[in-house]
């Protein structure tokens, strides 16, 4: 029983991390799955894990790759991606939306000062960046309610 609560919250810590950035959601989610399978309750083989595991691998791999190739898909520099970077960087200490808006304004600054790109285009990169993160969150939500999902169908029968 402990086991199957431990679970429990550790996928629902999951979820609420895919939402606020301070917590790695995925990986917290498939923890839950970690912890649940040395439950009595669980049925699920450890084939079921590794798959799981893999999407949560592709996922931190889209996270830090995706908002970089988006803003150069629509536009940017080596000088956005790196105020994409340092924008994510410093968005870290301003939590919980600075890592949301550090590498869109990141991104704009570096593209205007540094390219002197008009407003118009540096906006474009930054967008590319936002994108590339609504995206990447957006994966990270589906996978941890799958996970959730494979939870509860496991709990019900």
């Amino acid at each position: 029983m402990l086991l199957n609560i431990t679970s429990g919250i550790l996928l629902i810590l999951g979820i609420v991390g895919t939402i606020l950035p301070i917590l790695p959601g995925s990986l917290l989610s498939f923890i839950g799955l970690v912890v649940y399978k040395f439950s009595h309750d669980c049925n699920y083989d450890w084939m079921t894990l590794f798959i799981a595991f893999f999407f949560v691998v592709i996922g931190f791999v889209f996270d830090y790759f995706l908002p970089i190739y988006m803003t150069k898909k629509t536009g940017g520099t080596k000088y956005g991606v790196w105020g994409s970077i340092l924008g994510l960087i410093i968005g870290f200490f301003l939590p919980p939306f600075g890592i949301i808006i550090g590498p869109l304004i990141g991104v704009f600054l570096a593209e205007l000062f540094f390219t002197k790109a008009n407003s118009i285009s540096a906006l474009k990169s930054a967008l590319g960046s936002f994108l590339g993160f609504v995206l990447t969150t957006g994966y990270d939500i589906i996978l941890s309610l799958i996970f959730v999902a494979i939870f509860v169908y496991q709990l019900v029968n």
